[in-house]
């Protein structure tokens, strides 16, 4: 299998499958005399991991990492760094029911055509328990970019959406509930709602908008590694991601350029930010702002028809513990992969300048 990489000079490999004994991964390419806050690191864990509150996943897992290489004396030493996540909390048995079995809109059908195997446990490679290897990783990009602010939340569950602009948002309030949403009027709709979803037995997608500030100008490389296709590709290799618009993205479309222009200042910046913080595939120095979609989870507690190995219809019911709504601990993924990113070009920018 390949595609198990992300990111050019910072760049992450990950390892590991939802009911194997660990998952786990390699940092390369991060410079030497990072001091690193491992408690941040690990509160960055725990708003990923499952079972935090009444709307997500009731799978128990501690998600403590442990590092085994790369740092010395809680700082990076500039070699790769190896760090592990054990598994804790694995019910393989809630699975047997689909060893033979598709499940709709799930990758049980391709890894099966591609690789004539799978791990049917909980998905395995396929798991969104990958993502947890992503945001350590971010989590340390994050510190050496400490002046970067990277600010993710839930934008809408289903139909509900937060009708607020960016500037009258108070980021301080994202933590202060379960959904992760930084206004509590649209919070406490977004959390009844998921939790009638859940009784139904059935799930429900929504958005993640994520906002860089304070992002340092000439980030990004013409013509095909803009920064906002690398960002777009970050995002979409998260699971259950459908969607990604940056800046204006689609709404942009219904503007006139008399409209969707942004005027200079004297200093560079501009009067608006239509554009999202980037320009020809480079960072202007504006603040990035960009969204994710995030389909329904795929295991519903329904009775579906789908198909076996031997091509017969058969039906099959969702066992086990799933998110009813996956947004709110995509939250602090998308971070990390957006920190990922940054990361990677902050290093290629240095490195061309030499």
């Amino acid at each position: 299998m390949a595609g198990n990489s992300f990111g050019k000079l910072f760049k992450l490999t990950t390892f590991g499958e939802s009911h194997g004994q660990a998952i786990g991964g390699i940092i390369d390419g991060c410079p030497a005399g990072i001091q690193l806050n491992l408690e941040e690191i690990q509160n960055e864990l725990n708003r990923r991991k499952p079972g935090q509150s009444a709307i997500v996943t009731q799978r128990k897992e501690p998600d403590t990492v442990e590092f085994y290489s790369g740092i010395f004396e809680g700082e990076t030493t500039g070699t790769p760094i190896g760090f592990v996540i054990k598994n804790a909390n694995q019910k393989s048995k809630d699975y047997s029911h689909i060893k033979d079995t598709y499940r709709p809109s799930h990758a049980d059908y391709t890894y099966d055509e591609k690789y004539g195997v799978r791990d049917y446990r909980g998905g395995g490679r396929s798991s969104a328990r990958e993502t947890a290897c992503r945001v350590v990783a971010g989590a340390v990009a994050k510190q050496f970019l400490k002046d970067i602010q990277f600010n993710a939340y839930t934008a809408s569950v289903g139909k509900i959406e937060l009708d607020k602009n960016i500037k009258e948002l108070d980021f301080s309030l994202i933590e202060t509930n379960a959904v992760r949403c930084p206004d509590p009027a649209s919070a406490e709709k977004m959390e009844d709602y998921i939790k009638q979803i859940r009784k139904e037995g059935d799930t429900v997608g929504g958005t993640v908008q994520c906002v860089i500030r304070n992002m340092p100008k000439g980030l990004g490389e013409p013509v095909f590694d803009k920064l906002h296709a690398e960002l777009g590709k970050a995002m979409l290799s998260i699971n259950a991601v459908k969607g990604f618009e940056y800046g204006s993205g689609f709404e942009g479309t219904k503007m006139k350029g008399s409209e969707h222009n942004d005027l200079f200042n004297e200093d560079g910046s501009t009067k608006t930010n239509l554009s999202g913080g980037i320009q020809g595939g480079i960072s202007n120095g504006m603040d990035i702002y960009f969204n994710v979609a995030f389909k329904p989870v795929a295991t519903i507690m329904q009775k579906q028809e789908t198909i076996n190995k031997k091509g017969e219809n058969v039906e099959m019911q969702g066992k086990g513990r799933h998110d009813p709504c996956v947004v709110p601990r995509a939250v602090p993924i998308v971070e990390a992969m957006a920190a990922l990113v940054i990361a990677d070009y902050f290093l290629q920018n240095k490195s061309s300048k030499i």
